[in-house]
């Protein structure tokens, strides 16, 4: 089994790839995605995104890190995917997935589910700009609002020339709910491509994803929000490891903590902290009073505080 670190948009950023992959086997991490519309990036907003670039495209535990690429005109896209490459990139991903309105609006993201032609351009484009022996992968979702053009989504990728195609096994419109989650949707893809299909969303645990694979035909899974809750999904769905126990949850999260106020996102930390405990509560009941009283702070070192007093409490339990 293959699993892969999904690309969280504001999530799952460079300490959270680091954190995750040094405490479970996930085989792959992807960024977040290099807005492109219409030049060529400089470098640095490559190594903001993946500093990973400066250690040889791999976190520091050895997972490889993927630039991910989001955008709508070829030319641009394969510019940009042409430098990511030369600055290390072990591949290009590309989005065709993202729901988010102001992506959208611009005509980025799963706004492109509408327009096969132009994803196949983009993909083609990439490929050819990108050396060989580097894979170019794409990640989809069965539509915009329904899923009768998802083999031809599909197509379009795959004959562009994808060297894997991860599928998010809802349309647009179905954003994250959980009841329209459709894996067996995944499956004619599977069947029709000659390229691996990594399977995606609504994986929690174990049995969700023997489910989710059963359902898809799929060998490899992309984990997101479940990876959120628990952080060393990947061993739990390959059956090494159980869930972490809440007390080395909390020293995972102290020590995360710590580690992001001492960076450049600091001021983002509060935020970043509360929303990642909002998903821990989603599989560990003792967050929940932890998040009770994270929600009201406001400073930075007030929460560093409170949950490294926590951890230590945990501990002694």
């Amino acid at each position: 089994m293959k699993v892969v670190l999904a690309p969280m948009e504001g999530v799952m950023d460079p300490l959270m790839r680091q954190i995750f992959t040094q405490i479970s086997q996930y085989d792959l991490c992807v960024t977040e995605f290099v807005r492109v519309i219409n030049q060529c990036l400089p470098d640095k907003v490559f190594h903001r995104l993946c500093p990973e670039l400066n250690q040889g495209g791999k976190t520091l535990s050895g997972t490889p890190v993927r630039v991910q690429l989001l955008g709508q005109d070829p030319d641009w896209m394969a510019e940009n995917a042409a430098r990511a490459a030369e600055l290390g990139s072990p591949g290009i991903d590309l989005n065709f997935g993202c729901p988010a309105k102001t992506v959208n609006r611009s005509r980025g993201g799963a706004v492109l589910l509408n327009h096969p032609e132009q994803l196949h351009q983009i993909v083609k484009s990439v490929r050819a700009a990108v050396p060989s022996h580097l894979p170019v992968t794409a990640k989809i979702r069965l539509g915009w609002d329904c899923d009768a053009r998802a083999l031809e989504i599909a197509d379009a990728a795959a004959s562009g020339g994808a060297d894997e195609l991860a599928v998010h096994g809802r349309t647009k419109e179905d954003g994250y709910r959980a009841e329209r989650i459709n894996w067996a949707a995944i499956k004619p893809i599977k069947d029709r491509l000659s390229i691996p299909v990594i399977a995606n969303g609504e994986i929690w645990n174990r049995d969700d994803a023997l489910a989710c694979m059963k359902a898809s035909g799929c060998e490899q899974i992309m984990l997101g929000r479940g990876a959120l809750a628990v952080p060393n999904l990947a061993d739990v769905v390959k059956g090494i490891d159980q869930k972490l126990p809440w007390h080395q949850l909390m020293l995972l999260i102290a020590d995360y903590s710590q580690l992001e106020v001492m960076g450049d996102k600091e001021i983002y930390f509060p935020n970043r902290i509360k929303q990642w405990l909002r998903y821990i509560m989603l599989q560990y009941p003792e967050a929940q009073l932890l998040f009770k009283e994270v929600r009201t702070m406001k400073q930075s070192d007030e929460i560093v505080s409170l949950l490294q007093r926590r951890s230590e409490q945990a501990q002694q339990a």
